[in-house]
């Protein structure tokens, strides 16, 4: 059975790191499931952890004002879950849901954080991936709005 620093040498979330590194962060995790329809977190509660999804798939979802949820993303084998952990105040902005049978390591945010705070290339490291996880969901999430509401516009051609 491999460990966690073994299943974290081979996520492309943590290429390049060193062993002392991986070996670090996975004292900070464990191994984690969730059945169809569980919940991992909910919106607006303390966000005290991060997650490397090992298999199956994770509904993030947001609350309309008039009380529908709404899927805004689908997280899958091989990507990572959650930011909240690392910026203040620590608060989900969403809800992500087990769509199925769904395995994860999960990160206590805590730890990370401390880890990141004696260890400030470490926290740069973090930093760095988990804006490069951001920057791609919300190039996503534009292309999603201009399939959804954009118009074709003669002047920008």
């Amino acid at each position: 059975m491999r460990g966690i620093d073994q299943l974290l040498t081979e996520h492309p979330f943590f290429v390049g790191l060193d062993d002392a590194t991986l070996a670090l962060m996975a004292g900070c995790a464990a191994n984690r499931r969730f059945a169809p329809g569980e919940y991992l977190f909910r919106e607006d509660d303390a966000a005290t952890t991060f997650y490397v999804v090992r298999h199956g798939r994770v509904a993030i979802e947001a609350h309309r004002p008039a009380g529908a949820t709404v899927v805004v993303e689908t997280v899958e084998e091989g990507e990572v879950l959650g930011s909240s952990w690392l910026v203040p105040p620590h608060r989900w902005q969403f809800d992500a849901r087990a769509v199925t049978p769904t395995g994860v390591v999960v990160f206590d945010g805590a730890c990370l954080r401390r880890s990141c705070d004696e260890d400030p290339r470490l926290g740069y490291e973090l930093t760095l991936r988990v804006a490069q996880v951001l920057h791609t969901r919300l190039q996503a999430a534009r292309v999603r709005l201009l399939d959804l509401y954009g118009t074709p516009d003669a002047s920008r051609r």
